[in-house]
């Protein structure tokens, strides 16, 4: 094995390798703009090799790998016997026909570094660890697999930059060292980072799971739940690249802010054409009305999607005449009865509102083409286009050409008017409900002002009159919060493909948060979906996580089954509880303390009192890049070094599911947690 300047050596060589790979990229670009070629192939090809260049480009300036394993010179190593990879997060090489110098740590080869252990080494002798400070190699650490056991005391060596050697101190019953814990515990500052590097066996498993699969992951707070679900897109990438760039991959979030946390990973890993965005983003609807919370709520009950099939299809009428069209000296006839079994049976049949509309127009196209022809009529395209206008009246008369926004303003400005809810016996609406979701004045399509909840509610209608494409992987973090119509609006679009639910119940905090995995999944589509627990954090500290179990008493969840108490990975971190007279005053003794430790800030209250905090620090001049002041109904997602907590009481008092909006903002802290309080604690926290 190397030594440490051999490794540095080594990596000089590998940056000079991907830098030849990044100029070539770059050349092929220039030389693929005058390849000859039809315009559709010099387009792909245009458009996979700048593709390419920009993928190769993002790599930046990090490390080119993090780890090493080497393999046993006898026969369980297989057909990698005696051999020595370096993983990194992107395939590196030097020239044609020769072994790469670094191995994409998707590659199958690289499942033992993750998931190779003491009683089952996989074949490998040797797991090597680096250490980097920014482009530098620092050390190294090797963990032998080879029947040494891991202990604390021995099993790991380390050598350092100064060249001397100590012992690292594995974790025995997870075989974790120092660079490791460092790598998981480093400070948080800045967008999330990938966690190549540092995946555990439990995650690799996810990750690595088939695109066939839907999983459900329910992950308590610092179990890196969010991680996981972006790797396994960049996984899934590299193992099924040619059918996932035809379909799609879409990753969904809660909001911007978390968008914007998480936007870096992705490309890190050398993907840049996913789509990531909101739920409200998706549907692509001009939000500019606020619903009331009743009235959110009715629109948001999973029974809407019934209400709004019937309220379309009651469009449709019954034939009261026969279908006439002249054609030269002849009059075609299709008579009313067999019109009605026409309309009848594309209505039973059609699998979308328009497909049955189209289905009426060509059959009877169809019957009139048959009486054509035994007359010898030639009938052909042209005379086909020419009926089926002529049939068109008829058809509009009875199978009205419907749109969205039309069907829902209609309805909206008049719910009472529609059977579709007047009694909750078959699922439909009480009048109460009707009421609630009724317009105050009627509007038309053109002049109505659409709410969040309206959104879904036309991606519904719009589903129902003609079917979209899907994507082939779907990836929704903080899925617990997502309405049953929202659910809806994500199985559509991964209906033929495979989605992958992130989320945590307890952690739910909207008027609708599901209360079980078994329902969100059945909304979903997936209800045969696995869910697997994530019950390890690793980012947030051992004092944190028993204060957040505590709250789990008081959330309604199923915790027993569905939310497992957490354990933390880590030891260290720090937690204080304070009351104070002075909320302001204190908050700005607690940030200029944080301001002396390393590592981002977190000022988190209730939103009412964000404005009045943020004028006081930045009176103070704290408000600055490793400190911000966050509303506690954007904090899900989020995480920072040091989180302090203003007033508790207000956090709960400020919405339906306060408790659990609490439990969110107490757990963003990955090292060190200040609760300021003046009124009494919530129930859970004394």
């Amino acid at each position: 094995m190397r030594g440490l300047e051999e490794e540095r050596r080594y990596a000089d060589r590998c940056r000079d390798a991907l830098r030849a790979m990044i100029a070539g990229a770059r050349q092929n670009v220039v030389v693929g703009e005058d390849t000859w070629g039809d315009r559709y192939t010099a387009e792909r090809l245009g458009y996979h090799l700048k593709s390419l260049a920009r993928e190769l480009a993002d790599e930046g300036d990090g490390p080119p790998f993090f780890g090493l394993v080497g393999y046993r010179d006898d026969e369980q190593a297989q057909e990698h016997r005696g051999q020595l990879y370096y993983l990194g997060r992107r395939h590196i090489s030097d020239a044609i026909g020769r072994p790469p110098l670094v191995i994409d740590w998707r590659a199958p080869v690289a499942t033992t570094f993750y998931r190779a252990t003491a009683e089952d080494p996989q074949g490998i002798a040797v797991r090597r660890r680096f250490g980097w400070s920014g482009e530098k190699l620092t050390s190294l650490e090797d963990e032998s697999l080879a029947g040494a056991e891991h202990t604390a005391e021995g099993g790991n060596e380390q050598e350092r930059t100064d060249g001397s050697r100590s012992t690292g101190g594995v974790d025995g019953a997870r075989g974790i060292g120092g660079i490791l814990r460092a790598e998981i515990e480093r400070p948080r500052v800045g967008p999330m980072r990938d966690i190549v590097a540092t995946i555990q066996p439990e995650q690799d498993e996810l990750v690595r799971a088939e695109l066939a699969e839907s999983i459900c992951v329910q992950g308590a707070p610092g179990t890196g739940k969010t991680a996981v679900g972006l790797h396994r897109a960049a996984y899934l990438l590299y193992a099924y690249r040619s059918r996932l760039q035809r379909s799609g991959v879409l990753v969904l979030g809660p909001n911007q802010a978390f968008l914007q946390y998480i936007s870096a990973v992705l490309p890190t890993l050398g993907e840049v054409d996913v789509e990531q965005t909101t739920i409200d983003q998706l549907l692509a609807v001009g939000i500019d009305a606020t619903d009331l919370p009743e009235a959110a709520a009715v629109k948001h009950d999973a029974r809407m999607a019934e209400v709004l099939r019937r309220v379309l299809y009651r469009r449709i009428g019954t034939p009261t005449e026969a279908v006439v069209v002249p054609d030269g000296s002849y009059r075609w006839r299709v008579n009313q009865y067999e019109f009605e079994q026409l309309v009848d049976e594309a209505r039973a049949e059609a699998t979308a509102y328009g497909v049955g509309r189209e289905r009426v127009v060509s059959r009877l196209v169809a019957a009139l083409q048959r009486q054509a022809e035994t007359r010898g009529q030639n009938c052909n395209r042209v005379w086909q286009r020419r009926m089926a206008r002529a049939v068109s009246p008829a058809v509009e008369a009875v199978w009205p050409v419907a749109k969205a926004a039309e069907v829902l303003a209609e309805f909206l400005s008049d719910p009472f008017r529609s059977e579709a809810g007047e009694s909750n016996r078959d699922g439909g609406l009480s009048s109460e409900e009707l009421a609630a979701i009724a317009w105050k004045r009627p509007r038309k399509a053109k002049s109505a002002r659409w709410t969040a909840a309206d959104a879904v509610l036309l991606d519904e209608l719009a589903a129902l009159i003609a079917r979209g494409p899907g994507y082939g992987l779907v990836i929704v973090d903080e899925a617990q919060d997502l309405s049953p119509m929202q659910c809806r609006a994500i199985a559509r679009r991964s209906e033929h493909g495979s989605l992958t639910v992130l989320g945590d119940l307890a952690q739910g905090t909207t008027a609708w948060a599901a209360r079980s995995w078994a329902e969100q999944l059945t909304h979903l589509g997936k209800p045969d979906a696995e869910v697997v627990a994530l019950t390890t954090g690793y980012r947030v500290p051992a004092a944190v996580v028993a204060m957040a179990n505590r709250l789990l008493e008081v959330l309604a969840v199923e915790q027993a089954i569905d939310v497992p108490a957490t354990r933390s990975f880590r030891s260290d971190g720090r937690l204080v509880v304070q009351r104070v007279d002075d909320l302001a005053g204190s908050c700005v003794d607690a940030a200029r303390a944080a301001l002396k430790e390393e590592g981002s800030i977190g000022v988190i209250a209730a939103d009412h009192a964000v404005a009045g905090l943020t004028d006081v620090l930045r009176a103070e001049d704290l408000v600055a890049d490793r400190l911000t002041v966050v509303p506690a109904s954007l904090a899900k997602g989020l995480e920072y070094d040091h989180v302090i907590v203003v007033e508790p009481a207000d956090v709960v008092e400020a919405e339906p599911r306060g408790m659990n909006r609490l439990y969110v903002v107490l757990t963003r802290a990955v090292s060190r947690l200040d609760v300021l309080h003046h009124r009494p604690l919530p129930i859970g926290l004394t």
